[in-house]
């Protein structure tokens, strides 16, 4: 029997950390307690402020790459603001149009103003086709 509706909270996982972006990445990286960690949940500064993004990818490319030392960037630096995020009722099919029309890999699940998780196309595909099969 197929599942009518998958929604993005059925699928959004919890592999990410809120930090300041004044943190250093060096600062950033001895917060991780997972090697499931896909991404930092920058802070808003105020209410006014809105939430920044920083993927692992962010830091490989940014700082590894370019021989950047990691104690000597702060993560505001290379962090993504303002973010695309989804509500965690969207239907995962509008979601992941959604990715592939802005190309995106991770996006943060807000409701109410606040991050309750993160979604990214891994759990999209497996954990979301799981859930509509099953």
């Amino acid at each position: 029997m197929t599942k009518e509706r998958v929604s993005v909270k059925d699928v959004m996982t919890q592999h990410w950390i809120a930090v300041d972006g004044i943190k250093t990445i060096a600062e950033g990286l001895g917060e991780i307690q997972s090697e499931r960690i896909d991404a930092f949940i920058i802070n808003k500064r105020d209410q006014h402020d809105e939430y920044g993004l920083v993927l692992l990818s962010d830091i490989g490319k940014q700082v590894l790459a370019k021989g950047r030392a990691p104690e000597r960037v702060n993560l505001y630096e290379i962090m993504s603001k303002p973010l695309i995020s989804v509500q965690s009722d969207m239907d995962i099919r509008y979601c992941t149009r959604l990715f592939e029309r802005f190309g995106l890999h991770v996006v943060p699940v807000v409701d109410d103003g606040q991050v309750v998780g993160v979604v990214t196309y891994r759990e999209l595909v497996v954990q979301g086709l799981k859930s509509a099969i099953h």
